[in-house]
């Protein structure tokens, strides 16, 4: 199970840090990645984190001012978002699987999302 929190309001330019709390079976969860999904736009992949090497990977539209981490001991991940921009209004959503499908729509196991509001 997969819970996302930390959405908010904010103005440009301010930050934000989204939570992934994870539950469950941890071989689900070698790999997590946060997908974001704006109203009339198809979800896309922001960042995606390989939680036994720590291994990053980003969407170039949030490079430099998104960073994703991992608390082991919370089973929890993170997505600070920095210099936010109306355009990263959003719906986040936290992913995790098995396999490393970097900022593809494959993952199998899905939060309900957070929305982001950046005005």
């Amino acid at each position: 199970q997969l819970v996302e929190s930390g959405g908010g309001s904010v103005q440009a330019g301010g930050s934000l840090r989204l939570s992934c709390a994870a539950s469950g079976y941890t071989y689900n969860r070698n790999c997590m990645a946060w997908f974001r999904q704006a109203p009339g736009k198809e979800r896309e992949g922001v960042a995606r984190i390989a939680t036994g090497s720590g291994n990053t990977y980003y969407a170039d539209s949030v490079k430099g001012r998104f960073t994703i981490s991992q608390d082991n001991a919370k089973n929890t991940v993170y997505l600070q978002m920095n210099s936010l921009k109306p355009e990263d209004t959003a719906m986040y959503y936290c992913a995790a699987d098995f396999f490393n499908f970097q900022l593809s729509q494959q993952y199998r196991n899905w939060g309900r999302g957070t929305q982001v509001t950046v005005s």
